[in-house]
């Protein structure tokens, strides 16, 4: 069974020839793949390398996550399953999920998610996280 794996850290002007060069040594890859902006053609920041079993995945994780490709360290790790009927949106937020556009939706899925105590925010954005709160809490009650 395939296992794709999440390459993040990645250069702006990055190419899909260059990632597949660059991941040369973790042997025969089904797939690499850039993900790029719609408007500018330029690579968003990350990209999915396709490994064949999960062997090879826990190689290529342990080989080259934080190594360093054009100046920049490499964030290499196993991908999250696609959610159905998302494409090209892995990274999006769980709130922008929501089937239906409505409001009703999208906020009870957040406070769901504030609310529940086993939740734990991405510790890359907890600092912004908190600042966002505090930044939230003084307005409410300035009003």
């Amino acid at each position: 069974m395939s296992i794709r794996l999440y390459v993040g850290n990645l250069p702006k002007d990055v190419e899909r020839e260059e990632l597949q060069n660059f991941f040369q040594d973790a042997g025969e890859l089904l797939s690499v793949k850039v993900i790029t902006d719609r408007k500018t053609g330029k690579c968003r920041g990350f990209g999915f390398v396709t490994a064949k079993n999960d062997e090879q995945a826990d190689q290529i994780v342990e080989a080259f996550n934080g190594k360093e490709f054009k100046e920049t360290a490499l964030k290499v790790e196993k991908a999250m399953p696609r959610k159905k009927g998302k494409e090209k949106s892995e990274s999006a937020p769980a709130a922008k999920s929501s089937p239906s556009g409505n409001r009703s939706s999208r906020a009870s899925s957040s406070s769901r998610s504030s609310s529940s105590d086993s939740a734990q925010p991405d510790p890359r954005w907890a600092d912004e996280l908190s600042k966002l709160k505090q930044m939230l809490a003084s307005q409410t009650t300035n009003s």
